[in-house]
């Protein structure tokens, strides 16, 4: 048992003291299944077995605050968006396995929820006092059927209301004093009265009471403050904030599978982490605790054997380390000069009091003789509305100003950083290729951070992770691995579901001797394809075949009767001749930047064509006329996993942006060119099911220029579950949010042109083990072949399951490099796997390499790159 594990189990984790109150927060996630709430259940009984004192603090249900500020930015432009009924419906799958009367419970606050709307949409303004009243909704109705559910299970639960408990401080502004309000947290001797009588006392995270009895909401990731508030006020034993993830770790793990779990640390090092970006914790909720040395610990609610991360006065380790590297995005910058600052006494002074009068907070700060820059503490949509436009106004007397948007912030965060800095050599040469915005180095020596381009800050985490923690296993906080967690909870829970553990041995008897090969399961393409087209609101599906155009499986969607998306004259012939007399309609032909020529090649064979910009209609009108074709639109915000995915935006050269279709409409008429249909594809491997219904709208809104369009295309990119513990995309969700925009447009077709969600599961790569390797604390497993093979990981850090198929079942112990034979040091398969102790000859498998795998290899170093061929099933 590890000292955090042993500190949560004693009950005794402050100084010894006899158990008293534990304030327990559950977070959106925990709360929206009954099977959570069982364990949750199974907790609080524990807790008051302990002899505690519990209170219960929880969010609202997971999607139903984003609702609420959707439904709130509706209201304010008049525009269709979610209602009442949308929000009621996501409690409604709760309230049912709770078998509780959902309007018995929450119809004061819905009907509240549908005045105040009806308001906001009448006057088309929402004040921070009315916004802060919408939002708490969500708390005040998820609480109410949970209590409800907790007192039929024969707890005794006292629901309380937290305005009644909490009062916020004022701070000045409106929008801050009602929509991110901050409480006092001495120690409250009334508090601990209103909560005397015996049992479970359950009250809301995020909402509080204005001092002038107004309801206010704590800002993003409130719960958890509340929780911190509660705890400081009631001078708790430990607070405990339960969670979907088993703790703090070394890095996101949804960028880093290889994050650590930091099991211990202390206030400044955690306040560091969640100030910088690490997303579990919110950065209020630790100085109230600290204040008053308060443990806090984070634990996994579906697993709760995990030891978490305890946070608490330990006794620090004074040797110099990096505990963790955090990302933030959307960070925005402000950039001041002027040589008249140069010897100027209180120059800073008077800037940093223009910050102030606008209720702007400074984040970081770096100056030179005649240059200040600085960053936001918040996003500029968490600000009053015009508030940065007049800031800048405000500071233009005094300098000259220039605003940095979408930046990230990589920081590293750990102990004597100054120390560390002659050890990262290696680490600060990933800076070279990066332009450098703002460097910043804490005074407290606890944290390092550079501010980049946001399209940098992703991949700058993952290279510099493995550089800075190379020397991890001497920390005796740094725990296993995200991976080694998820692959644990698998094993020991689920059947894991890869065609590829079935039939292991089949793919080992057919590999032979073999030193290289994609393999593809045609079985698992069906099963994709029939999913798609189980799509209640989606009238024609496309496979992009540029993701894999191996024979076997372009028969495969031939034979379900699917279309082809093709995005060369080369992909289009390739069709026409492997299917001779293909009828045109499954052709969806989408160049970009091409040649004349090709698109003559896809109007010659009847296909759907797709113009991607001005140019064509400008200047090759005598091509176009009397033609119907699809115009690609950039709905002007990229989605996936990557930079390098995301095929929109501004930063991206696909489609035409939203402020030239009316031009586009007027050449269209000149030329008598029929838009037939608009498209858009934001990027791939996108796991949010909202999404398409999202661009579905700005598209229909688009196609009203153009009286002929019968067709909206919404692309692909639908994503697939590639790291540990990621979820599947929610199919049946997106049907529905297409249902809601069908609904609108009846008299419009959705087509979607998926590549990827089809093939992807369906191939893995086989390479057997030529060589190991140690370099002090790193090893590594080299294997036949690497980039010219697979080059998703070198040209954007894809990740891809390794999995050891030789040793398949065998502990995993040994944290590897997996490499290629290429003279590149960028082949790099996987980095920091865990791997069962490996020999030369075993065969390794690549998963999820059935989607832009064979199809992007090359013969770079004159290697061939690996053979495909197809699982035969027995």
């Amino acid at each position: 048992m590890t000292s955090t594990e042993a500190a949560f189990a004693s009950g005794q984790s402050r100084e010894g003291t006899q158990p008293g109150w534990v304030v327990m927060k559950f977070g959106g996630s925990s709360v929206a299944t009954l099977p959570n709430w069982r364990m949750i259940a199974a907790r609080l009984q524990q807790r008051l077995q302990d002899g505690h004192r519990v209170l219960v603090v929880h969010s609202a249900i997971r999607g139903v605050s984003d609702m609420l500020q959707m439904a709130l930015d509706a209201a304010t432009a008049d525009e269709d968006g979610p209602d009442v009924a949308d929000i009621r419906s996501i409690h409604v799958p709760l309230a049912t396995a709770f078998e509780v009367d959902i309007d018995e419970l929450l119809g004061d606050h819905l009907a509240e929820l549908r005045q105040l709307l009806a308001g906001v949409r009448l006057i088309r303004e929402a004040t921070p006092r009315i916004a802060a009243r919408v939002l708490a909704c969500g708390e005040l109705m998820a609480t109410r059927l949970s209590a409800e559910w907790l007192r039929r299970q024969g707890l005794e639960v006292h629901w309380h209301d937290a305005r009644e408990l909490l009062c916020s401080s004022p701070r000045g502004h409106a929008r801050q004093d009602y929509l991110a309000a901050v409480c006092s947290h001495e120690p409250d001797s009334q508090l601990a009265t209103k909560l005397t009588a015996p049992g479970i006392h359950l009250s809301q995270g995020f909402v509080a009471r204005h001092p002038e009895g107004d309801t206010v909401v704590l800002g993003r990731g409130g719960s958890d403050t509340s929780a911190a508030y509660f705890g400081a006020k009631l001078a708790a034993q430990r607070v405990e904030i339960w969670t979907d993830v088993p703790g703090m770790f070394s890095a996101d793990p949804r960028i880093v599978p290889a994050a650590r779990l930091l099991t211990e640390l202390d206030y400044e090092e955690a306040q560091e982490i969640a100030s910088a970006g690490g997303l579990v914790l919110h950065p209020r909720s630790i100085e109230p605790l600290a204040l008053q040395k308060i443990p806090l610990f984070v634990r996994c609610t579906s697993r709760p054997e995990l030891p978490g991360t305890l946070v608490g006065a330990s006794a620090r380790d004074d040797r110099p380390c990096v505990k963790a590297i955090s990302l933030r995005e959307n960070v925005t910058l402000l950039s001041m000069e002027s040589i008249g600052m140069w010897h100027e006494v209180g120059f800073l002074a008077k800037v940093f009091d223009v910050f102030a009068e606008h209720g702007v907070s400074v984040g970081l700060v770096s100056t030179s003789e005649s240059n200040v820059t600085v960053s936001l503490d918040a996003n500029p949509e968490d600000l009053e509305p015009g508030a940065l436009e007049k800031l800048v106004s405000a500071l233009e007397p005094m300098c000259h100003v220039t605003r940095l948007n979408d930046c990230a912030a990589v920081s590293l965060v750990g102990r004597k950083i100054r120390a560390t800095i002659a050890r990262l050599g290696s680490a600060f040469a990933t800076f070279e290729e990066h332009r450098l915005h703002l460097i910043s180095q804490a005074a407290n020596d606890l944290n390092l951070t550079v501010v980049v381009d946001q399209a940098q800050g992703y991949r700058l985490v993952q290279k510099l992770h493995p550089e800075v923690m190379r020397d991890a296993t001497r920390d005796p906080s740094l725990g296993p691995t995200w991976e080694s967690l998820q692959q644990r909870f698998q094993t020991a829970t689920e059947e894991r579901p890869q065609w590829w553990v079935q039939y292991r041995d089949q793919l080992l008897d057919q590999f032979g001797s073999q030193q290289c090969a994609y393999v593809y399961d045609l079985a698992t393409v069906e099963a994709s394809i029939s999913a798609l087209q189980g799509l209640k609101n989606v009238e024609n599906v496309f496979y992009a075949m540029k993701a894999n155009g191996h024979g076997a499986i372009l028969d495969t969607v031939f034979a379900a009767g699917m279309g082809f998306e093709c995005v060369s004259p080369g992909e289009l012939s390739t069709i026409v001749e492997r299917f001779p007399g293909i009828a045109p309609s499954r052709l969806l032909y989408t160049p970009n930047f091409a040649h004349r020529e090709d698109y003559e090649v896809g109007f010659e064979l009847g296909a759907y064509v797709t113009l991607d910009n001005l140019f064509v209609l400008e200047h090759w009108g005598d091509l176009l006329q009397g033609r119907e074709v699809f115009l690609r639109v950039d709905p002007g915000q990229g989605r996936g996993h990557h930079e390098h995915v995301k095929t929109a935006g501004n930063q991206s050269k696909f489609g035409i942006p939203l402020f030239e279709l009316e031009r586009a409409a007027e050449l269209a008429g000149q030329i008598d060119c029929r838009v037939i249909g608009i498209h858009a594809h934001s990027g791939s491997g996108i796991t949010k099911p909202d999404s398409w219904g999202e661009v579905a709208d700005i598209l229909a809104a688009a196609a009203r220029l153009f009286p002929d369009v019968r067709v909206l295309d919404l692309g692909g990119g639908l994503g697939i579950p590639e790291k540990p513990g990621d979820r599947s995309l929610d199919l049946e969700r997106l049907d529905a949010s297409l249902g809601a925009v069908r609904a609108e447009q009846p008299d419009l077709e959705i087509w979607l042109e998926p590549g990827r969600y089809i093939v992807a599961e369906a191939g893995v790569l086989l390479a057997r083990v030529t060589q190991l390797k140690g370099k002090g604390q790193t090893r590594y497993v080299g294997v036949a072949t690497g980039m010219n093979s697979l080059i998703r990981p070198a040209l954007y850090g894809a990740y891809h399951e390794i999995v050891n198929l030789t040793r398949f079942g065998e502990d995993a112990t040994d944290l590897v490099n997996i490499v290629g034979p290429i003279c590149e040091t960028g082949d790099k398969l996987g980095t920091e796997r865990l791997l069962p102790p490996t020999e030369e000859g075993d065969v390794l498998l690549i998963a999820n390499t059935g989607a832009y795998g064979r199809v992007m290899a090359s013969q770079y170093n004159m290697r061939e790159p690996a053979p495909e061929w197809t699982l035969e099933r027995s």
